[in-house]
């Protein structure tokens, strides 16, 4: 028993999402590296983008253990599965970005009111920076791929970056935070990156607490822009067209099943849940009947995005039932 327990939890580490693994590390050694330059400089926007690490670094850490526990099977008391359990915490990390956001506002706002002047250090908060768009910049492009394969969009070159940006919608809730997330980061960066050179070479300080302030305004975005999508997918929401469309196609081109009588497709997490009544030909016994019944609901799990399929049958009416939203 115990290893079957083992070898149960370790299939679940490999069914994270690896983007949050990624983003987490990533942001760990960022958040550790600005923080040391802040304090060498007295920089506001380095302090900003530190925040805005370390808040990453927290949220995708503890997104990715949420994107473990999503991944466990259905059981007798929770027959859906635990899809939604990452919508949960993809929330805390929203509480924690705003609160973030709001430290980074208010030393902003100190800063424009008490400008700081240009300290020593320059080059290593540059450097710093320019790490941080690099590291950054990869854990961006790999979220961005993520949400292609996703999507099943296929996307080369430039269109991995518009295809990410069309497709984030369908993405699973650990990578759309991810994106946001480094896409902000970037941002951030940069404009942290241009505050320290134009106090290091002219006497307009007040950039540093303007731009503090824009970081945080950002992170805002950034926890509004999760917060909607998350909170939406804890009610519960319907499956987009192309999913719709891709279920509707494998349950009609069974040979026995004449039309859909009524169908349900629910988002849970980063996979579908159907429910869906189907019309078979008449003149069937109870037991043939049963067997298509189990035969298309196979089919249907062999979707990949799909968790859970509940079959209900019935005899053509002689009517088409079945318009797509």
């Amino acid at each position: 028993m115990v290893e079957l327990e083992r070898e149960s939890f370790a299939g679940l580490i490999k069914k994270g999402n690896k983007s949050s693994l990624i983003a987490a590390l990533g942001n760990t050694i960022l958040a550790i590296a600005k923080f040391f330059a802040a304090a060498l400089s007295g920089s506001g926007a380095l302090f900003a983008s530190a925040m805005h690490s370390t808040a990453d670094a927290v949220n995708q850490g503890f997104v990715y253990v949420g994107s473990i526990l999503s991944e466990k099977r259905p059981t007798p008391r929770f027959p859906t599965g635990f899809g939604r359990v990452i919508n949960i915490f993809c929330m805390v990390a929203v509480i924690v970005v705003t609160i973030m956001a709001y430290e980074t506002i208010r030393e902003g706002w100190h800063l424009i009111q008490h400008p700081a002047e240009a300290g020593d250090g320059f080059w290593i908060n540059v450097g710093v920076l320019v790490l941080n768009l690099v590291i950054d910049g990869v854990i961006l492009v790999k979220a961005m791929k993520e949400i292609n394969v996703e999507a099943r969009a296929e996307a080369a070159g430039f269109g991995i970056i518009t295809g990410a940006f069309k497709n984030v919608g369908r993405a699973a809730p650990p990578t759309r935070l991810v994106f946001y997330e480094d896409l902000v980061a970037v941002s951030g960066a940069a404009l942290a990156l241009i505050s320290v050179v134009v106090i290091s070479f002219t006497d307009f300080v007040l950039i540093d607490g303007l731009v503090t302030i824009l970081i945080g305004i950002l992170m805002i975005g950034v926890a509004f822009r999760v917060g909607y999508d998350n909170m939406v997918g804890l009610i519960g929401v319907a499956a987009p067209k192309d999913i719709e469309e891709r279920i509707t196609g494998i349950i009609l081109r069974d040979k026995d099943v004449t039309d859909i009588n009524q169908m349900r497709i629910m988002q849970e997490g980063r996979y579908y849940h159907v429910e869906t009544r189907i019309e078979l030909r008449q003149g069937l016994t109870l037991a043939e009947a049963d067997d298509i019944k189990v035969r298309v609901k196979e089919e249907v799990l062999k979707d990949p995005d799909i968790a859970d399929v509940g079959i209900g049958i019935i005899e053509d009416d002689g009517d088409i039932d079945w318009k797509p939203s």
